[in-house]
């Protein structure tokens, strides 16, 4: 399960990537910012069970925000640009992609899932699988069943539970309903070596670009 470090450091490479001329400390604390808002629906489990990577994990906060975005620049006098400057607009599309991306969808691509339809539809997923070019077989996917015949090494999209039914656990969270005084709360920061790298790696990526500047 990526931990919120993990996110920040794959958000931090993408805004290195696209930013462009709009790189900078304080573009920079936006888009961390919008990410790590993304994992605070953690807090919102608590009063409303099952909500932890559903009520912010969800597809319908980006598609709505990149809605609203899209009409504002289309004005003659949009409001970001009057507001924060000509270098806005490009930092909130890159605050949706790496919300999407980072946030959203590295959890939607792990073992634990994420909700990303909520509310509309309430259902937590989990996008595991191969995609593989055989000699034999030819091009192998495993993420999306085709026919009938059944994955013989269990991956692929798995349909994980509804908010009444699926607990993602957390430090803050770690079981559903109450947790005895002994709990062991575990916040973790790398729980696999390719999280590690890219914890690694984006340190790295984000001196390199701002050495550019």
């Amino acid at each position: 399960m990526p931990s919120t470090v993990v996110h920040l450091a794959f958000a931090g490479i993408l805004a290195a990537a696209v930013l462009g001329d709009a790189f900078s400390r304080r573009s920079l604390t936006v888009v961390f910012a919008v990410v790590i808002f993304a994992d605070l629906d953690v807090f919102v489990g608590l009063a409303v069970p099952g909500a932890h990577r559903a009520a912010f994990h969800t597809l319908l906060i980006p598609v709505v925000a990149g809605g609203l975005l899209y009409s504002d620049l289309r004005r003659d006098r949009p409001w970001l640009t009057d507001r924060f400057g000509g270098r806005a607009p490009r930092v909130a599309w890159v605050s949706l992609l790496a919300f999407t991306f980072a946030a959203v969808g590295l959890d939607l691509f792990t073992t634990w899932g994420a909700n990303p339809f909520y509310p509309l539809h309430d259902q937590f997923y989990s996008v595991d699988g191969t995609l593989e070019y055989s000699t034999q077989r030819g091009l192998v996917q495993t993420f999306v069943e085709i026919g009938t015949d059944p994955v013989s090494d269990g991956t692929g999209t798995q349909a994980l539970g509804t908010t009444d039914s699926y607990h993602v656990n957390s430090g803050v969270d770690p079981t559903a309903g109450r947790e005895p005084e002994t709990v062991d709360r575990v916040f973790p920061v790398a729980q696999s070596g390719w999280q590690l790298l890219l914890v690694l790696t984006s340190p790295v990526v984000l001196w390199a670009r701002a050495r550019q500047n």
